[in-house]
């Protein structure tokens, strides 16, 4: 698996704007979870990451909008620090409900 740092900033003053952020949101929510407003941790397979990123350059704005895709090294608790509120869960545990 590839982990990824996602971060994007959509220029949002029209209706346009607002449906793309919304759309981006939605790609990087079905393959990881939001760590901040315009932040996604994600960990994905070759071609999803492939498939991942051709959606992203579809739903952007290349003329306004940024899009970063950063990759993680791991093991992530070892290299990704994080201070104050932290909404990471990792997928890879046991998750109780």
């Amino acid at each position: 698996m590839i982990d990824l740092l996602i971060c994007y900033d959509v220029k949002t003053e029209t209706e346009g704007g607002r449906r793309r952020l919304r759309r981006v949101a939605k790609i990087c929510v079905a393959h990881g979870q939001r760590v901040q407003n315009s932040v996604f941790e994600v960990s994905v397979t070759d071609v999803q990451l492939l498939q991942m990123r051709e959606k992203l350059l579809n739903a952007m704005d290349v003329t306004e909008d940024s899009i970063r895709l950063y990759r993680l090294r791991q093991p992530r608790e070892k290299f990704v620090e994080a201070h104050g509120v932290d909404k990471y869960l990792d997928f890879n545990e046991p998750l109780i409900l």
